[in-house]
């Protein structure tokens, strides 16, 4: 099967997978969080919280690369003092290719778990603490296993949301071959590369199968936790 592949493709599929496992990875504990405080906080400025959240879901990708860029720069203020103090640096590297598919695919994570945490009974919460359980305590024992389907629904389907992330990983880290040169812009470049179709078709047909088999990933995980829970 490889050996249908070059290896600047096998690299390109490699990175991709290497940016998604951290992006997903990163987003997904604050994602768990935010979309506890969305489903059971009352609190001024929630509808604005909540507008926040999903608003990479609205704005064109290009604009939240730019946006990362100016942030996170080696010239803006924030991407400058993280260089300097820490050695960390997000543009043009795969480290901000990860950052900005984390912070595409938030809401598609927060969202999951959101309606997996509402679906919830909160009388069994109530009953946990009237038998002298704290907060932590319910979210722990509670909360989060009967919203497990959510969060496995909601990281596998940001993984592969990750996987096809393609504008604002272009305008915030750039094209550069083995560093950000993720799947998607594999196919971008094969493209605009004369003779280029059949490598493009290649890699567009991979990138279909893995969307696909992590949409179905998320379907079938999600199902199998609710068998064990008895939901």
């Amino acid at each position: 099967m490889w050996s249908a592949f070059t290896p600047a493709e096998i690299e390109a599929l490699m990175l991709s997978l290497q940016v998604a496992v951290v992006a997903v990875g990163a987003a997904l504990p604050p994602a768990v969080a935010v979309a506890f405080l969305l489903a059971r906080g009352r609190f001024p400025g929630r509808a604005l919280v909540d507008s926040l959240v999903h608003l990479p879901l609205v704005l064109p990708p290009v604009v939240m690369g730019y946006l990362l860029l100016i942030s996170f720069g080696t010239r803006a203020p924030l991407g400058a003092w993280l260089l300097e103090n820490f050695g960390i640096r997000f543009a043009f590297s795969w480290a901000g290719a990860a950052l900005a598919a984390a912070i595409i695919t938030f809401p598609f994570q927060v969202r999951s778990i959101r309606l997996s945490i509402e679906a919830i009974d909160p009388g069994l919460s109530q009953a946990a603490e009237t038998l002298g359980a704290g907060p932590l305590d319910r979210f722990v024992n509670i909360t989060l296993p009967l919203a497990l389907p959510g969060i496995l629904a909601g990281a596998i389907t940001a993984f592969a949301a990750s996987l096809g992330e393609f504008g604002a990983i272009i305008t915030f880290v750039s094209n550069i071959p083995g560093e950000t040169r993720t799947l998607p812009l594999a196919i971008y470049t094969a493209i605009q590369t004369p003779g280029g179709e059949t490598a493009a078709a290649r890699l567009a047909a991979l990138s279909i199968a893995l969307a696909v088999t992590g949409l179905v990933l998320a379907e079938v995980a999600a199902q199998r936790v609710r068998r064990l829970s008895g939901r």
